[in-house]
């Protein structure tokens, strides 16, 4: 359980910021039980109170796609900290960070540090390489629509509707009602056999996390990111912009066979 309050010390060495971001996103997964370790309650007593502890911090390396893709980010842009809020951002979001990931890293990371030639065979880690040469950067949308998996404990093809929970959508707010939301988004969809992103839709969710001020005082015109039917946090136009590229470009990869 997270405790009431945390040192000053341990705010200051500690990427508070950062942290508490990527929990946002972790918690939708990892209370289905798709990623990360079985520490759900924790998870939550945490963002809840807005505080982070080493505690929180080794949670989120329990997260064994996550926290492999953070480290090399880091590492390509020579930040320390894997929890750096820029970097927590570049994989959720999406950033300049991501350019400075060379390819030869990038693939070397899916071969070695998330094992996908024994969970896919060598033949579709090659075709995940080529699609590396052709554009495809470490973005969590990258993991969701190609490597084609469900990333975490279970070990199942994804479905249409669990790839469109699984990616981080975004969503202008039509109405914020209590704890319903009413979102303006555009869904994943099927065009044959073509993955796209369909005409805007209207998505009710509920507000499963308190403690953030921007979620909890939303105003219809705000963009906010949406995983697994959590809403995460409030974006700008110019980040949803970014997301919704970087989306997109792999989506085109996933449907080159």
């Amino acid at each position: 359980m997270a405790p009431d309050s945390v040192a000053t010390p341990t705010r200051q060495i500690m990427n508070v910021d950062g942290l508490l971001r990527c929990s946002r996103y972790a918690f939708g997964p990892n209370r289905l039980h798709y990623c990360g370790p079985d520490a759900n309650q924790e998870l939550f007593s945490y963002i809840d109170n807005e505080v982070v502890d080493p505690g929180l911090e080794n949670l989120l390396k329990a997260f064994r796609t996550m926290y492999p893709y953070l480290r090399m980010i880091a590492d390509a842009n020579h930040v320390r900290d894997a929890f750096d809020d820029r970097v927590v951002e570049a994989y959720w979001i999406g950033n300049s960070l991501l350019k400075n990931v060379e390819t030869n890293t990038f693939y070397d990371h899916l071969r070695y540090e998330q094992q996908l030639g024994k969970r896919m065979g060598w033949e579709e880690v090659t075709k995940l390489g080529e699609k590396i040469v052709r554009g495809a950067v470490p973005h969590h949308s990258f993991h969701v629509l190609d490597v084609w998996r469900r990333t975490g404990n279970l070990d199942q093809a994804h479905t249409l509707s669990s790839m469109d929970s699984c990616r981080i959508s975004w969503g202008k707010v039509l109405t914020a009602d209590g704890p319903k939301i009413t979102v303006a988004t555009e869904p994943l969809i099927r065009q044959g056999d073509l993955l796209a992103l369909g005409p805007i839709v209207n998505k009710t969710i509920a507000r499963s996390l308190g403690a953030e001020l921007d979620i909890e005082n939303l105003q219809p015109g705000q963009i906010i990111t949406v995983h697994w039917d959590v809403p995460c946090e409030v974006i700008t136009p110019a980040q949803a912009t970014i997301l919704k590229r970087l989306t997109l470009n792999h989506i085109r990869l996933a449907n080159i066979a």
